[in-house]
């Protein structure tokens, strides 16, 4: 029987051995989706008969001798918010209900264009604008190693479609950990590239048709390996013309790598189920040679990282309000700070509430400090080629639906914690549009997965992912759930 937990690059040489053919294995993730996703609700649109065709026509070219490029007949998934004709794209926002596009968002095309068979669309919060996967079209999606959890957001559709074996590859966003967190809630590898490399045209939101890109927010892969990473980051990058070219990157032993760690902030202090995968996973890397600095990049505490990333990320945000909703807060903000303030002590709640409303003035001191930070980092990046971070401070937990985002809590082993704290530790790369690559490091004594970032300058985007294989190599790398 076909494992369908297998990781892309298995499949692809399966595939080209002639061990199995692309409709057997289409067919393998058909009935593992039948069989399985009763209890996690990952997928939430098919196609299997336009897939079963192109799968089919990818077989006979194969025996022809005619390669459609390095993702030949292999079927995948895609969250549900790339344009992909012969399906939805919804965004899992009612007034996208009946979505059907002409066209492919350029990464959908680029992922076909290279090969890939897209046969379903994965689970998300309406309009991506959440750390949990539920939405009124399609409900809830649940973590596969444990269904009263939250699998994350806003890509958990596709980190749980991914663990549980119903794809072997994906294509997530990510403006506020959206690729990062779902990957360390469901022990899977994610990028979150180089701002710009990968085009977001295609993506919703914005609505249909729009073609300027937002700041921030980028697309990147999913999968269940590290050289997965790679093979498609090489197909989703943007031609050379568009985009200058991503830096080259060999494999160096770990001894000759300058790596720093950042794991302590008082402000945001880590959850001990995070803390001790993370000093196990440094403990295993120092044995085989690693060396590193515990250090954060250029003397920056997380509030400060905060203090710039919030309001341009709420600046986004609050351009997508209705002009009643907007008019609202402009109004009832200094109000709306005081009785969320009373409700939850995090310093992120009243950045984001001003950052709705702020002028372009407010902005444009914001987009000065970013720049001022960019450039401390930048040149703090010259002692050391990567900086190795946790995601969030906590594992997967349990669905908390109830309640206003801004004042919402969840439960931790420590207690409650402000659910606003998720961007805490993700937004020093979106800020500055670090590539920053998801790594799966190992699970807690409950058996939930536990993850780090690996961050790298801009554009040394192959630099972070070679870094993830040789930890992989070093940790084991994906495990699925217990059946």
């Amino acid at each position: 029987m076909l494992d369908t937990f297998a990781d892309a690059s298995s499949h692809l040489e399966h595939l080209r051995e002639g061990k199995y053919s692309s409709v057997e294995l289409l067919e393998a993730f058909k009935e593992r989706v039948e069989a399985a996703d009763g209890d996690l609700n990952a997928i939430v649109a098919e196609n299997f008969e336009e897939a079963r065709a192109r799968a089919a026509a990818a077989d006979v070219a194969r025996a022809k001798g005619e390669i459609w490029g390095p993702l030949h007949g292999l079927p995948m998934t895609i969250k549900d918010t790339f344009e992909v004709p012969g399906m939805t794209t919804t965004a899992g926002a009612p007034p996208y209900r009946d979505h059907h596009p002409s066209g492919h968002a350029d990464t959908a095309r680029a992922l076909v264009d290279a090969g890939a068979i897209v046969f379903g669309k994965t689970n998300l919060p309406v309009f991506a604008g959440e750390w949990q996967s539920f939405n009124p079209l399609f409900g809830t999606t649940n973590n596969p190693f444990d269904t009263l959890r939250t699998p994350g957001g806003s890509s958990g559709g596709s980190a749980a479609a991914l663990a549980a074996g119903f794809t072997p590859l994906e294509l997530g966003s990510d403006i506020g950990g959206s690729i990062r967190i779902p990957c360390h809630f469901c022990g899977v590898y994610g990028h979150k590239p180089t701002h710009g490399a990968i085009s977001l045209r295609g993506h919703i939101p914005g609505p249909p048709g729009t073609q300027g890109e937002p700041d921030l927010a980028v697309a990147g892969p999913m999968a269940r390996s590290a050289r997965d990473l790679e093979l498609a980051l090489e197909v989703l990058i943007r031609p050379a013309a568009e985009f200058p070219a991503l830096a080259p990157a060999s494999p160096r032993p770990l001894s000759e790598l300058r790596l720093a760690v950042w794991r302590e902030d008082s402000t945001f202090p880590l959850e001990t189920e995070v803390r001790e995968p993370i000093s196990h996973m440094l403990k295993v890397l120092g044995e085989a040679g690693g060396r590193w600095t515990e250090e954060a990049p250029a003397g920056l505490s997380l509030e400060e990282v905060m203090a710039t990333y919030v309001p341009l990320l709420a600046g986004i945000l609050g351009a997508g309000f209705p002009r009643s909703t907007y008019r609202w807060m402009q109004w009832g903000a200094p109000v709306l700070k005081r009785l969320a303030l009373r409700k939850v002590a995090s310093p992120i709640v009243p950045l984001f509430i001003d950052g709705i409303v702020q002028t372009h003035r407010t902005w444009l001191s914001h987009d000065e400090r970013r720049a001022k930070m960019g450039a401390r980092v930048r040149a703090w990046f010259e002692r050391f080629d990567l900086l190795i971070m946790p995601v969030t401070p906590w594992t997967a937990f349990p669905h908390a639906h109830e309640g206003e985002l801004l004042t919402r809590r969840i439960e931790t082993p420590s207690g409650p914690r402000p659910y606003m704290d998720h961007l805490s530790w993700v937004g020093l790369a979106t800020t500055l549009g670090l590539p920053a690559t998801s790594v799966p490091i190992g699970r807690t004594k409950d058996g939930l997965p536990v993850g780090i970032q690996v961050i790298g300058p801009r554009g040394q985007d192959r630099r972070c992912l070679s870094f993830a294989r040789q930890l992989q190599e070093l940790l084991g790398g994906f495990e699925p759930p217990a059946p």
